[in-house]
């Protein structure tokens, strides 16, 4: 179900207020009035505005338990349709496959209805897995893997299909460019996060094959909301979470939603961790047809102890050291930090021109500071030795980005048509400063007293490079009978990117990415396609860790190739993919020089599913098989690609016990294949098995619900390295405890 605002003010508009209910003056209520700004009889509701209430569910809070609520609808429309906002307190079915997602250039669409995999993890979801990090959202997901810890820097860091998501373009919030390097997203603050995976050149312009990830803010809805939840976390932190929103004034015109966060305490790492994070979505039904929004979120986020990363550049041999915990507190010092400012502000408008065709614009600015004492550990045998160094650094990332789409429906002749068109522009620029420590020597297992505060002098980040994109997208769904459609869409776009001294490093003008896909409607729920589609990525500004440091890499083209099957049923689901992807290779070389040359292939089948049995029992699986290598290259051709494990399996369970209304218990379990560490397969990273549990308890305190959770994640204290990225590897996060109580008025 969704909400379609434009009809429902249309529908305000013709009818009277029959009555009013009043809301008790509570604390909560009188915050609510106060984010409102309005007094209290204006948030008087109408008693007949038909708000929906909040389903109960019961699923388990495991780290990666999958949404168990009944699914009631017995068919789809046969026909793509474009969706409205949506409310996260609808049903949930087992892996939201009827949810809408955002496709960037070709519109909302359910999961059912896109010719590409994608996953969807809700607002229960979310609250049930309580994630440190972005690899917790996606945990149950075989797709993708993790490569980061808590805590630090790289938090935001996973792989997609044995690709990493692009730091600089893979991210968006609420559809539109946001940049997440370093920092780690307010996840209780988002109604859910959205992953279209593969390639996504035609949806967004210049990105790199892993996908795209979306963070989908919370918006206003129909029904009144204050919530207040505390969760505390391993070893000290403690969170406080308050969520409160609604409609007021004539036939609630007027819409709301406040979030705001306080995080604080220590880390495993033995470090500090200090965070608030504040977000405002308002909109405003101007007219019938025409609808305002806008949003704002500010999250200051500052930590210490942050844990190191560990480079391979220098080690001689072929077995890596035995893994280490990343609570080893010998590893980290007081020194090391990261301390992040982000903002984010966007607003449009939305105008329904008839029922079947609207326009949007939407306007939004991001901006991203972080000052970081960072550790870089360089192994150099496997006994353990190490050669480090702290880099201290001044960072600035900013986005301007407007987009103008129309979508609408029409027919010609037998054919009915699902249109998108629109234009695109976005304007970013990188502002950096860097200061080096003198090199230090250690070892993992005993550790350095080494600190590096800098030598005094404060940084001053200074443009490194501006990138700027326009582009102009349409795309046609065509309807030829009940069961079979066909998309295309295409893509021009003209790329610039400067340099320091603003001299334009690359530069093209009508760079085409095209998708085409063929869809077979087997039954109303479910969906069988075959898609294929091109994207082309920003070349890399090489690193100052490598031997031709500054330089600019070409961009990267790739093609994608997929077959796929989707179905969505009252008690199960399941998605099933076949895919190929030939992405231009950028890689090291035996002389420590970035290289862009050659492709690397990945080609690999990825399912998923989950069913109910009973009233009681929730099962779910995932699975990836993935072949990589490397071909046309120098000197690495038919090695695998590092980063992209050859089998990755994820299961789990959740049980409503029968005896104890309200409480569910469950678990999952996860395993990763080893992985190379790098093109030349000289070094390899272990497989490891993940268990995590949780459970969740449901219940009323003086007429108020309250809901209970508790989650491990990495039960049994499990050890071992994650693949970072190319030479670079991270000791895993440790056992790690999460509780939550919340309070819904």
């Amino acid at each position: 179900m969704s909400f379609d605002y434009a009809s429902r003010a249309r529908r305000a508009a013709g009818r009277r207020i029959s009555g009013t209910q009043f809301v008790p003056f509570t604390p909560i209520t009188l915050a609510a009035m106060l984010a409102l700004g309005v007094s209290a009889p204006a948030l008087a509701q109408s008693a007949d505005t038909g708000a929906q209430t909040p389903a109960v569910t019961t699923a388990p809070a495991t780290t990666a338990a999958t949404a168990a609520s009944a699914n009631d609808a017995t068919a789809a429309q046969a026909t793509l349709k474009a969706t409205t906002v949506t409310s996260s307190v609808l049903r949930e079915t087992p892996q939201n496959l009827k949810q809408s997602v955002s496709n960037g250039a070709l519109g909302s669409r359910s999961q059912l209805d896109t010719p590409f995999s994608t996953t969807v993890v809700s607002q229960e979801q979310l609250e049930q897995r309580q994630p440190a990090k972005l690899g917790d959202v996606f945990s149950t997901d075989a797709s993708v893997t993790d490569g980061s810890n808590a805590f630090d820097a790289w938090a935001g860091y996973v792989y997609v299909r044995g690709m990493p998501i692009d730091w600089q373009y893979g991210f968006k919030l609420d559809g539109l460019p946001v940049m997440t390097y370093g920092v780690t997203m307010p996840y209780e603050q988002f109604d859910r996060v959205e992953l279209l995976k593969g390639l996504s050149g035609f949806m967004y312009g210049f990105v790199a094959p892993g996908g795209v990830i979306n963070y989908v803010t919370k918006k206003p809805t129909d029904e009144r909301i204050a919530s207040v939840d505390v969760g505390f976390h391993s070893e000290g932190i403690w969170r406080e979470h308050i969520d409160l929103g609604g409609r007021a004034g004539p036939d609630d015109m007027f819409g709301a939603r406040l979030n705001y966060t306080h995080e604080e305490g220590r880390t495993y790492t033995d470090g500090n961790l200090n965070r608030d994070t504040v977000s405002v979505a308002l909109d405003a039904r101007i007219t019938r047809d025409l609808t305002w929004n806008f949003g704002a979120m500010y999250q200051d986020r500052r930590a210490t102890g942050t844990s190191p990363s560990l480079s391979t550049y220098s080690f001689t041999g072929n077995q890596l050291p035995g893994p280490i915990n990343a609570s080893t507190s010998n590893l980290q010092t007081q020194a090391t930090h990261l301390n992040t400012i982000t903002q984010f502000y966007t607003t449009g408008l939305q105008y329904q021109i008839n029922p079947d065709w609207k326009v949007s614009a939407n306007y939004a600015f991001n901006k991203s500071t972080r000052d970081r004492n960072e550790a870089t550990l360089y192994l150099l045998n496997g006994a353990g030795d190490f050669s480090g160094q702290n880099d201290l650094g001044s960072e600035t990332n900013m986005f301007r980005a407007w987009q103008i789409t129309a979508e609408g429906k029409l027919r010609t002749g037998p054919f009915a048509h699902q249109l998108t068109f629109g234009i695109a522009s976005q304007y970013q620029t990188n502002d950096y400063a860097y200061v080096y420590s003198p090199t230090y020597l250690g070892n993992l297992y005993q550790g350095t007293s080494y600190q590096y505060y800098g030598n005094g002098t404060p940084l001053q980040a200074q443009r490194s490079s501006a990138i700027e994109q326009r582009s102009a997208f349409a795309s046609d769904t065509v309807q030829l009978t009940d069961r079979w459609s066909v998309l295309a869409g295409v893509r021009f776009t003209n790329y610039n990117q400067t340099n320091a001294q603003g001299v334009s490093t690359y530069s093209k003008n009508g760079v085409v990415t095209p998708t085409i896909a063929v869809m077979y409607k087997l039954t109303p729920n479910t969906t069988a396609y075959a898609s294929y589609v091109e994207a082309l990525e920003a070349g890399e500004v090489v690193a100052v860790q490598y031997a031709n440091a500054g330089a600019v890499l070409n961009p990267v083209k790739s093609r994608q190739y997929e077959v796929g099957v989707k179905t969505e049923q009252s008690n199960w689901s399941a998605t099933a993919a076949l895919f190929r992807i030939e992405r231009g290779a950028v890689y090291t070389d035996g002389s420590n020089v970035r290289v862009s040359d050659g492709q690397s292939i990945y080609q690999g089948i990825e399912m998923a599913g989950s069913v109910k049995l009973g009233t009681q029992w929730t099962l779910g699986a995932s699975a990836m098989a993935l072949d990589s290598w490397y071909s046309r290259t120098n000197g690495f051709d038919g090695n695998r690609v590092g980063g992209a494990p050859r089998f990755v399996l994820s299961g789990n369970i959740d049980y409503k016990i029968p005896y104890v209304p309200g409480l569910s218990v469950g678990g999952d379990i996860r395993y990763n294949g080893r992985t190379v560490l790098n093109p030349a397969n000289s070094l390899t990273v272990s497989g490891y098995t993940l268990i995590n549990i949780g459970a969740t308890y449901r219940t009323r305190v003086a007429g108020k619900d309250v809901t209970l959770r508790a989650a491990v994640s990495n039960l049994t204290n499990r050890k071992y390295w994650e693949y970072q990225y190319d030479n670079y590897i991270k000791p895993a996060d440790p056992r790690m405890v999460s509780l939550n109580a919340k309070i819904d008025f």
